[in-house]
């Protein structure tokens, strides 16, 4: 065995079992589903989602390790990153708060809450807090019509909201007063 052989060997060896060479074990998570996919090009898409669910966002690093995984240019995977807006390049806070600013919802004053949840929280739509405490983001549409204005509040949906309610949904989940 050449030196490098053997040295690759050992560390392997030395590193416990499910370390991931890279340190970061969430990229086993990964891993698993690149072999399931057999590291075919045409799962790109499913690929950034499974990344995206273990990571929270796709960072720079990640593009480019699914980039090599899937023997793509980084270039298209990038591409495809940012041609879909269900992938997220900045990590999102601590709590996610999402307003639906559906017709039913904003007829029922989702403007109102998304307002309020701004000004509270000094964080613009689309973006985190300074603090990184809260994620504030709108939906075109939850599907959830009949529950207007609907709030998803850290994967919890929550019916017939107003921006007093939202605010103190909030304060609660953030640990604080808004």
């Amino acid at each position: 065995m050449s030196d490098t052989t053997t040295r690759r060997v050992v560390e392997a060896s030395n590193r416990q079992q499910g370390d991931h060479p890279s340190g970061d074990n969430r990229f086993e998570l990964v891993d698993k589903h690149l072999k399931r996919a057999r590291y075919e090009q045409d799962q790109l898409i499913e690929t950034l989602h499974v990344a995206q669910d273990v990571f929270g966002y796709l960072s720079e690093d990640i593009l480019i390790y699914v980039a090599r995984a899937l023997r793509l240019p980084p270039s298209m995977v990038y591409g495809v990153a940012t041609f879909y807006h269900l992938f997220t390049f900045e990590p999102p806070g601590d709590h996610s708060c999402t307003v639906c600013t559906g017709t039913a919802c904003f007829v029922k004053g989702a403007d109102a809450i998304v307002q309020g949840v701004s000004d509270a929280y000094s964080v613009p739509t689309g973006e985190t807090s300074a603090d990184g405490s809260l994620t504030l983001k709108t939906a075109r549409c939850l599907g959830s019509c009949g529950l207007a204005p609907v709030v998803v509040l850290d994967g919890s949906v929550l019916s017939h909201q107003n921006a007093e309610s939202t605010l103190e949904l909030v304060g609660t989940a953030v640990g604080g007063e808004g």
